[in-house]
């Protein structure tokens, strides 16, 4: 086996002798930063920096943008139109709702709100907050006004109102057909115009006749929804009373079907001022008899148009009359009527209302205190459908049925042939009418009117 050789130890002096330390390894050469990646990490750091001041300056604005305001009470305020952010922040600041207009335009910016301000009035409740009032503008949630249209207005009269009112803007185009327009209470904004007020009804009633036609009964005498217009015109003009229109409409139903002429006074009326609606005195004796095409004492039938703008109830009450065998009403002093199914009948309530006239025309006692017991029947029944001086609810003064006498012809009331009370004490007469249809004293018997002759028809309004 061979050993391996052997190594001579080294001397002490040797052995103690320093050992020189590695060289350190060469230093690795060190790239140079790029101006470039420099700015971008300072800009980087900037928006950092940007955005926290941004979060925090929009953390301080949305909390004081939702505390309440400096508006001490409810404010309605009218934002002009084309009015810019800056113009309304400065309008809001000068009328008390805001306290720093350059806050109220950060938050428009910040929530988009600055493309949505509109113009209008508005209402700001008391203590608002910014917020609210940007929200209310942006949103366009501007004060409402409430239009109310009576039933029974003609086209004309209905034009007149929306003239008169001054917070709509802008011309009628076109005074509507009659009857062409609902009744009802309208919402509109300031600054709306007055045509799209009457296109708005327009539709209205459109809508609500068809709706109301769909439902007619299989033996209405009414064959076109004109006809129904019509028809409800004149139980508009008749009654005002609600719970009165269906029987109103079923003795003009039932006069229909036995071919009876209407006789309605305000078909008098209409077919001599037309579309003003009123005659501004009463009817004359001459005028009843008058042909004229919406007189329904001269003509058989229905009218060629309606004579006013019936509402939705009056509209009903055609198609959904009363079943009875009524074919005459006359007042019966209490605001409504008497119904009655014959002749005799309605000659008794003739009578009544006659003496409740002749009782508040006696002088120097309230009506319920006057004798009624002094005044005689009428000489001549009356089959009108509606007596003479019946004052129906909603009459304008100047459709009421008596007016003033001249001094030196006042007396006790005498009645007339033909049952007109010539003069009355207190200074007043009822006014003519006539007697009873189809007997001797019916002024309209054996008498025929052309009415396509124009010298025979007084002319109308358009």
């Amino acid at each position: 086996m061979t050993q391996p050789p052997r190594v001579a130890p080294k001397s002490p002096s040797e052995a103690l002798k320093p050992v020189a330390p590695p060289a350190p390894p060469p230093k690795a050469r060190r790239r140079r930063r790029s101006p470039f990646i420099g700015m971008l990490s300072g800009l980087f750091t900037a928006l950092l920096v940007g955005a926290g001041l941004i979060g925090a300056m929009i953390m301080v604005i949305n909390g004081q943008s939702r505390a309440p305001g400096p508006l001490a009470s409810d404010r309605v305020l009218i934002i002009p139109k084309e009015s810019g952010l800056t113009e309304i922040a400065d309008l809001l600041q000068r009328e008390g709702l805001i306290e720093h207009p350059w806050a109220f335009r950060v938050s428009a910016l910040v929530t988009g709100n600055w493309t949505k301000l509109k113009a209008g009035e508005f209402l700001f409740k008391a203590r608002a907050s910014q917020q609210e009032i940007l929200d209310i503008i942006a949103d366009g949630k501007a004060v409402e006004h409430a239009l109310t249209i009576p039933e029974g207005l003609t086209s004309e009269q209905i034009v007149a109102r929306l003239k008169e009112n001054d917070l709509l803007s802008g011309e009628v185009i076109q005074v509507p057909r009659e009857g062409t327009i609902l009744p009802d209470t309208y919402k509109f904004q300031r600054g709306s115009t007055r045509q799209a007020i009457i296109d708005r009804m327009t539709r209205d009633q459109r809508r609500i006749l068809n709706d109301v036609w769909a439902k007619r009964p299989a033996d209405l005498p009414i064959k076109t929804p004109q006809e129904l217009v019509i028809l409800a015109s004149i139980v508009e003009k008749e009654t005002g009373r609600a719970d009165e229109r269906p029987r109103v409409a079923g003795v003009f139903i039932n006069r229909l079907n036995r071919k009876m002429k209407l006789q309605s006074d305000p078909t008098i009326v209409y077919g001599i001022v037309g579309g003003k609606g009123t005659l501004g005195r009463p009817i004359l004796r001459s005028e009843i008899t008058a042909a004229t095409p919406y007189n329904t004492y001269a003509i058989d039938g229905l009218p060629p148009g309606p004579i006013a703008n019936p509402g939705r109830a009056a509209m009903e009450a055609v198609v959904n009359h009363s079943r009875t065998k009524d074919l005459y009403f006359v007042a019966d002093g209490s605001g409504g009527h008497a119904f009655a199914e014959t002749l005799e009948q309605h000659n008794r309530n003739v009578g009544r209302w006659r003496q409740i006239e002749a009782a508040r025309r006696e002088p120097g006692k309230p009506p319920a205190e006057a004798s009624v017991d002094k005044v005689e029947p009428p000489a001549a029944p009356d089959t009108r459908t509606e007596a003479p001086g019946a004052q129906r609810t909603g009459l304008a003064p100047a459709e009421v049925e008596t007016f003033p006498v001249p001094a030196n012809r006042r007396g006790p009331p005498t009645v007339q042939p033909g049952g007109a009370v010539q003069a009355g004490a207190a200074g007043t007469r009822a006014r003519a009418f006539d007697a009873s249809e189809g007997t001797a004293r019916d002024p309209l018997l054996n008498r025929s009117f052309d009415l396509n002759t124009p010298k025979q028809i007084p002319a109308l309004r358009p």
